[in-house]
């Protein structure tokens, strides 16, 4: 097989420009995987034994076929020939192995997209993994995918933000786990053996972000009777310039996880905390983006002022409203972003109209993110109890807490002699409810957030033209 490949990629699969999801052996690959999908247990393993299991000579013809198919489709994406090596290796393995949990640490080490981000360039991935914010069983995935990574952007990043793992990616295909609210594809969703030392590259779908913040905020202005600027007007109205400003926006956010300063480090670290503490670590990542994108902006760059209502808009009027109220960190740092900028006057919802002082947005949506910045700064010389009360009362301040909360009553009502992580117990699934006017726009905006899963550049522009 490595022969088979190796010729192919020397031969006239190189440089033909053939899309992967126009080749047949790219249908065969996804028809198989959607097969192999419902055998699968949670942990990604086949229970032969579990009623209306399929017969194992069954499930090995169909992985013969997921093998055939990667053999057929690596000459058109020849430099990736080393992972698919390996893939080819590791499905072989489970089967010998007998369908037990798959193991597939040595084609993740083998796949460096981060290595090679040239804009256009074209992958095929396939791996058992869950998709976050979609599908959470380890079930076969695969998606062919496009890198974003367009000059000015690698300019930026080569100069200015650092961040040599991140890979701007967009949908052509992909199987059933990615016909969700999924917009990522990271590493440590891989059913592997043990977790590598580190990950050196995390993919965000931008496109999807696009399309799902232009469906969601064109509905949410016409709810709302907000009157936009022209230039914001157009930015909302064209995909690809919404995919640019999501890249950027993306790719800051994502280095500032281990940039500032850091009194604790969520996602590197595991810790158990109150989930505000998670909302306000990723709100401050979000309006780090929006702080530098106002720099950009002034500094003549066309992006800078696209990331700022990017920002606003998807923070504002589809986080609070998206997901459970279960611990939803994302949909509290969006409530707490509308609360700050209502109550200094920015945003104004009078006789049932949203208005936004455009000219002041910028300069109190920064004066949140120093007012975050502090509370990090300050944290190193707290002990980590004080410092998550200092964050609660800094979100307190602007969200009413939920009448029955512990921790609204302050120390005195929790039982201090527990370690820190027991305190966690006691904080509420919804312990800063939605506000009377996000409850209203929750029941407003449900439909067109449900239609959003699964949405593509493609599925968005077809919706479009059938509503034309």
């Amino acid at each position: 097989m490595t022969e088979i490949l190796e010729q192919d990629a020397i031969g006239g699969g190189i440089g033909t420009g053939e899309r992967v999801v126009d080749h047949p052996a790219w249908s065969e690959l996804k028809n198989a995987v959607e097969e192999i999908r419902p055998w699968q247990s949670k942990d990604g393993s086949i229970d032969f034994d579990a009623e209306g299991a399929p017969s194992r000579s069954l499930v090995e013809k169909t992985l013969d076929r997921v093998v055939a198919s990667v053999e057929a489709l690596s000459p058109l994406v020849p430099h990736d020939i080393a992972y698919h090596r390996a893939l080819v290796v590791d499905l072989r393995k489970w089967a010998e192995q007998g369908f037990g949990v798959p193991d597939f640490l040595d084609s993740l080490l083998a796949f460096h997209p981060a290595a090679d981000r040239a804009d256009g360039l074209q992958r095929l991935v396939l791996f058992p993994m869950y998709t976050q914010n979609g599908n959470l069983d380890r079930n076969f995935e695969a998606v062919v995918l496009r890198m974003v990574w367009p000059e000015w952007l690698s300019e930026l990043e080569a100069t200015r933000y650092d961040n040599p793992g991140f890979c701007g990616i967009t949908f052509e295909d992909f199987t059933a786990g990615y016909d969700t609210n999924s917009a990522v594809l990271f590493p440590e969703t891989v059913a592997v053996r043990e977790a590598p030392e580190r990950f050196t590259w995390g993919g965000i779908f931008c496109d999807r972000e696009a399309a799902r913040f232009r469906a969601v905020t064109d509905e949410a202005v016409r709810i709302l009777g907000l009157q936009l600027p022209a230039d914001i007007e157009a930015m909302v109205a064209d995909q690809k310039r919404c995919e640019q400003a999501f890249v950027l926006w993306d790719m800051v956010h994502d280095r500032t996880h281990s940039h500032g300063d850091l009194p604790f480090d969520p996602f590197m670290i595991k810790q158990r905390q109150p989930f505000w503490m998670y909302g306000l670590e990723e709100l401050r990542c979000d309006l780090t983006a929006f702080k530098e994108a106002v720099k950009l902006e002034a500094e003549g760059n066309s992006h800078g002022r696209d990331v700022q209502y990017a920002v606003l808009f998807d923070r504002m009027f589809r986080f609070p409203v998206s997901g459970d109220r279960n611990r939803n960190y994302d949909g509290l740092g969006g409530q707490l972003l509308f609360a700050y900028l209502h109550k200094h006057d920015v945003v104004r919802w009078t006789d049932n109209t949203l208005k936004i002082d455009w000219q002041r947005a910028p300069e109190v949506t920064n004066q949140l993110c120093a007012e975050i910045e502090k509370l990090y700064r300050d944290g190193i010389d707290r002990p980590k109890l004080v410092h998550w009360f200092a964050a609660y009362d800094l979100v307190s301040t602007y969200l009413a807490p939920h009448p029955g909360s512990k921790w609204a009553k302050g120390p005195e009502a929790l039982d201090l002699t527990q370690q820190p992580r027991k305190l966690v117990d006691d904080v509420l699934p919804d312990e800063f409810p939605l506000s009377m006017f996000y409850e209203a726009l929750s029941k407003k905006l449900k439909g067109v957030i449900a239609a959003t899963k699964g949405i593509t550049a493609t599925s968005a522009a077809g919706s479009e033209q059938a509503a034309a």
